[in-house]
């Protein structure tokens, strides 16, 4: 099946909020049945869409009108974290540092561009550790966050469709924001790579959710019946997502495109 054209960016306005400058940016979907207002709570930006191009203005004014609502949405919004050299982030579910070291170091202990350090070993904080050029930290440590997100949830993955029985088409991850995983009617399956930040159980869950799918692509009895056979305690994971999930989308958020030191 062919992929669907994203929706064009049409215009960008901006909303003041109590003295902070939110920007907006409002979209064209034909396949919005109604102007739709989303606030992204990774960026502190909105969001609007309209099902039509004579609209727009139409749904600017919309967006304008909901400034209460946006206003008390963003109040909620953690500031985002860059990856940069001192920037706290979760690995796994737990807190660790991005240090910027020297070339020398790696080499000297035989290590590649990026590297963790156990707590143990820092007298602290667990470490990631990041070698080269400064302005090449945020990219070195995203894509190796993504490196073990992807052997994380391939090594997951394989072993609940063993469980199952079942045989995925293929497994895929994205950076998307309004869903963990997806299961496709081809058998493909996607996750989010930033499930690595979140704790064990919580990624376990979504790999076993999105495995269940081969077998009942709903989310009827059968469906959670068989996803509690191997997660008997998966609530507990599905809330963590509910509620800590959307947090994690500020982490790797660099609004200002740098990497300078703190």
């Amino acid at each position: 099946m062919p992929k669907r054209a994203k929706p064009a960016s049409l215009h960008i306005d901006y909303l003041d909020i109590d003295g902070r400058t939110v920007p907006i940016t409002a979209l064209h979907n034909p396949r919005a049945r109604r102007i739709i207002v989303r606030i992204d709570l990774a960026a502190g930006s909105v969001q609007v869409t309209s099902p039509s191009r004579r609209g727009m203005a139409k749904a600017l004014l919309f967006a304008h009108e909901q400034r209460e609502w946006i206003a008390e949405r963003l109040e909620h919004v953690q500031p985002p974290v860059p990856f940069k050299n001192g920037a706290h982030i979760p690995f796994r579910g737990r807190e660790h540092i991005i240090r910027h070291v020297g070339t020398r170091r790696a080499e000297a202990e035989g290590r590649g561009p990026v590297w963790r350090t156990r707590a143990a070993d820092t007298g602290g904080l667990p470490e990631i550790c990041v070698t080269g050029h400064i302005s090449f930290l945020q990219r070195r440590v995203t894509d190796w966050l993504r490196a073990q997100a992807r052997e994380e949830l391939g090594e997951r993955t394989l072993a609940y469709a063993q469980a199952f029985e079942v045989r995925p088409a293929r497994i895929t991850l994205r950076d998307q924001t309004s869903r963990w995983g997806s299961c496709s009617a081809t058998r493909a399956l996607s996750f989010s790579w930033r499930l690595i930040m979140a704790p064990p159980h919580v990624l376990d869950y979504v790999a076993a959710h999105e495995v269940a799918h081969l077998r009942h692509m709903n989310h009827g009895p059968r469906f959670w019946n068989l996803v509690a056979s191997a997660l008997p305690a998966y609530e507990t994971a599905k809330t963590w997502l509910e509620v800590h999930g959307p947090g994690l989308h500020r982490y790797g958020a660099d609004p200002f495109g740098t990497n300078d030191e703190a």
